[in-house]
């Protein structure tokens, strides 16, 4: 399978092929089998170009996709791969990766606008986000449309704490999260996407999906205000 970086959009150097290797180990350690980072990066570009952002601007918003978990990686914290619910001190800790990630951008390569887009990323549209509780306009176009792709891919990839949603059964949460947790305008355009192979949903066939649905579905409501 090609990559999905292509060599015209400036960005096939030294750093990008770094940050490729960091979001395989960040896949890896958070139990993703099936290129989650590299999966996001080519939603938000995508989206990127629905939204007119500038060359540098989709480059920066790739990096950060690739880059957006290497805070977890960092702090290595065992609770990741478990299947049990986090208790409250294990949410607080892990509300700090958004900032580590944003040092471990920085120290990785990444220019400013990557290491801000990482600490943005779990940012909600009404301000329930962290790890700065902005809202609205305040969290840059950027990192509104890394929330949404992120979600996205999360949703329909299996965690070690619940299996994966449908392509319909995700397409349903972020339609309900619009004007919560993501910008509506983004998840329009999300919505409107068709045609990407990452679009596609990695769950398992099932003797009885639409239990398997609304189970994924309920244990992702769990989770989703502190997303793993």
């Amino acid at each position: 399978m090609k990559p999905w970086i292509k060599t015209t959009n400036g960005d096939s150097t030294i750093e990008t092929k770094v940050f490729r290797r960091l979001a395989r180990k960040t896949d890896e350690f958070e139990g993703y089998s099936h290129g989650h980072a590299e999966r996001i990066a080519a939603l938000v570009d995508e989206l990127g170009r629905v939204f007119n952002l500038a060359s540098k601007d989709r480059q920066s918003l790739r990096a950060a996709a690739l880059l957006h978990d290497l805070g977890e990686a960092s702090m290595q914290r065992e609770y990741i791969k478990r299947t049990s619910f986090l208790t409250v001190e294990e949410r607080l800790d892990l509300a700090r990766h958004p900032i580590i990630g944003e040092q471990e951008a920085a120290r990785s390569g990444g220019d400013r606008a990557t290491q801000l887009i990482v600490r943005w990323h779990h940012e909600w549209w009404s301000g329930g986000g962290y790890p700065d509780a902005l809202r609205r306009e305040e969290i840059p176009l950027a990192a509104r449309i890394l929330r949404a792709a992120d979600s996205y891919a999360s949703l329909t990839d299996a965690r070690p704490f619940r299996p994966a949603l449908s392509e319909d059964e995700a397409r349903a949460h972020m339609a309900q999260g619009a004007g919560i947790e993501f910008d509506p305008r983004v998840v329009k355009a999300l919505l409107s996407l068709s045609g990407i192979r990452e679009l596609t949903s990695f769950t398992e066939s099932q003797s009885e999906p639409g239990r398997r649905g609304a189970q994924a579905e309920n244990e992702w409501n769990m989770f989703s205000g502190f997303s793993r």
